[in-house]
């Protein structure tokens, strides 16, 4: 099996084509390698998967020093001429598109990025795989599409017509148009609501990373809502393990056309989250008490029946050895 990733220089991307390669599975990745955040750890996760920065060029396909059946190429998604290209080069067998402009707040500052990638980028995948017989296209959508629901735990079922950021509405925009792909032209399509992730290698700009880095330096650290926000925090491995089995799989409905929540099922307020990480690092921290971020939602807590019963997915990472883990890694790629 061939298979695409989309966005293999970013957190969940890196660690999903890792693990395809560890199973013997041929993985070409792509990324753009954006300056949303530091590319610097964008080319370390590279780095870590035998890419070399210095080789890194435009459109030209470089094989990992590590693995043979890892390859990378840099490329915009909204560069359709390339992206075919790619495609009919490659003869791809299925597809993972996790590639996005991430993150709520800052699509309340730069909207255009959100359109640009996850629109226009997204349309040209779903092109793609319609006119190259891709077997099955999995790609990321987020749990932001629930907005402020009150429902708990959030199920696929419930309604998203209330999105609360752009980010947000570009995440149903692209369930709605795989919808269409697979109903027009019978393209399997399987859309994946993440619900926060976290672990080693993680993005800086998320709660997480920034509370480490505070803590560490001795800075205060911002707690939005008076603390009082609940996450349905995921650690990697587990998010992975359910990734990979759902790209092995096909939807068998009609069109072929499935959603899941992909999630820890277990909120956790947010002061207990910055409580374990206090005594991981054997620090207190210092707290600034803000009034809620426009663009955040209260709660999120993911209904994962559908996945554990279609595909047997079954987190189980503590929030402990997950936070362990992850300072861990900080400490040691930060020095």
């Amino acid at each position: 099996m061939k298979v695409l990733v989309t966005g293999t220089a970013g957190f969940i991307g890196f660690h999903l084509a890792n693990k395809l390669v560890e199973l013997g599975i041929e993985v070409v990745g792509i990324d753009n390698i954006n300056e949303y955040y530091s590319s610097d750890l964008k080319y370390a996760r590279l780095a870590e998967a035998g890419i070399n920065q210095d080789a890194v060029y435009w459109h030209q396909k470089i094989t990992s020093t590590k693995n043979s059946n890892y390859s990378f190429v840099r490329m915009n998604l909204e560069d359709k001429d390339q992206l075919i290209k790619l495609f009919e080069t490659e003869k791809f067998d299925r597809v993972c598109n996790l590639a996005a402009q991430a993150g709520v707040r800052y699509s309340i500052e730069n909207p255009q990025a959100y359109i640009d990638s996850n629109i226009v980028g997204f349309m040209n995948i779903l092109e793609a795989c319609r006119h190259n017989k891709i077997k099955h296209l999995v790609y990321a959508s987020s749990s932001s599409v629930y907005g402020n629901s009150d429902k708990m735990p959030l199920s696929v079922t419930d309604s998203v017509d209330n999105p609360i950021s752009l980010y947000a509405a570009t995440k149903k925009s692209n369930e709605l148009m795989a919808h269409t792909y697979s109903h027009l032209f019978g393209i399997p399509t399987t859309g994946l609501r993440f619900f926060t992730v976290y672990g080693p290698w993680g993005r800086p700009d998320m709660a997480y990373s920034l509370f480490t880095k505070a803590i560490l330096e001795g800075k205060p650290i911002k707690v939005f809502n008076n603390g009082d926000l609940y996450r349905d925090f995921t650690y990697v491995d587990d998010i992975v393990e359910g990734v990979t089995k759902v790209l092995n799989g096909i939807p068998i409905s009609t069109p072929p056309y499935k959603m899941y929540n992909i999630g820890n099922s277990s909120p956790v307020k947010l002061m207990d989250f910055i409580e374990t990480i206090e005594k991981t690092l054997g620090e207190e921290a210092k707290k600034e008490f803000h009034p809620m971020q426009a663009g955040d939602v209260y709660k999120t807590f993911a209904d994962v029946s559908e996945l554990q019963k279609d595909f047997g997915y079954s987190p189980y990472t503590s929030l402990e050895k997950g936070i362990g883990d992850f300072v861990k890694w900080y400490k040691s790629f930060y020095q």
